[in-house]
């Protein structure tokens, strides 16, 4: 799988950074006052749930920024399937700083790994039809770039990854502006002022909107919000095919194959990361 722009040596490092600060402060002063500075020890990521495992990745590298000397083997690489009893990886080393790296580890994994089994999940609800699955901004702060990592690893696409890399006309802009034509024509005007050809995605609420965004035409994908699927198959009919369509707004696994079934291009879901459970796992000495 080839990197998102936002998956940088220069991002992993400063979200590392930032979760270390966070956690270890001005030090680990348990392992610090309980574990002599000669020993060293070895570790085993244990996997204790069934789904998509995520985060591997990070965690050599969140291994290897708290201690050089630590060396991980990986046993199963993201987007493997496993079950519980089954072995990630283990880590060999200082003792110390085994410890120190245990709990951001355990948290970056288990929080991606949650968002990958859902990811996974949904996206074998829509096998078969056109539609693929995106993740949205619903996101936990400074945890971002981890959580759209995860749904990449689970079989998902990422969608815009802020504010800065795609126009997004919503519902509020659109009344903002003033209507569907005054927001794309003042989106092309403020385009051709920055000289950057960002994409344009507008979200339409009802059929008259959908027609208005056919008829002034220049964007790049027709959002299709809270539209109940026969409103869809309506929508998509209007569309014709000129404009990617993606589908928004309250879906659920239990809804989620009839909008795929009505033909859209892309289906968004906010609770792949705002609402995942964690997957179950363990850094246990042996």
């Amino acid at each position: 799988m080839q990197n998102p722009p936002y998956l940088t040596p220069d991002a992993l490092r400063a979200f590392i950074h930032s979760a270390l600060a966070e956690d270890v402060g001005d030090g680990d002063h348990s392992s610090l006052a309980g574990v002599p500075a000669e020993a060293r020890n070895r570790a085993r990521l244990l996997v204790k749930d069934e789904g998509v495992l995520a985060g591997v990745a990070l965690a050599e590298l969140i291994f290897r920024e708290v201690d050089p000397a630590l060396q991980v083997t990986v046993q199963l690489p993201d987007g493997s399937r496993v079950k519980h009893g089954d072995v990630a990886l283990t880590v060999e080393g200082p003792a110390r700083s085994i410890l120190t790296a245990e709990r951001l580890v355990l948290n970056c994994m288990q929080r991606m790994s949650g968002i990958a089994t859902k990811t996974a999940y949904l996206t074998s609800l829509i096998a078969g039809t056109p539609a693929r699955l995106l993740d949205t901004r619903k996101t936990t702060p400074g945890f971002r770039l981890c959580e759209k990592w995860a749904v990449l690893i689970g079989g998902g696409v990422n969608h815009r990854f802020g504010l800065f890399d795609m126009i997004m006309l919503k519902d509020n802009h659109v009344d903002y502006a003033g209507g569907i034509r005054p927001a794309i024509e003042a989106t092309h005007a403020y385009l051709k002022q920055l000289g950057r050809p960002l994409p344009i995605v507008v979200e339409t609420r009802t059929l008259s909107e959908v027609e208005q965004v056919v008829e002034v035409g220049g964007i790049d994908r027709i959002m299709l919000d809270n539209m109940k699927p026969d409103t869809m198959r309506e929508a998509l009919a209007i569309v014709a095919g000129r404009f990617p369509t993606e589908a928004s707004g309250g879906i659920t696994e239990q809804t989620i194959r009839a909008v795929a079934e009505t033909g859209v291009d892309y289906i968004s879901v906010g609770a792949l990361t705002h609402s995942a459970d964690i997957l179950d796992l363990s850094l246990k000495a042996f």
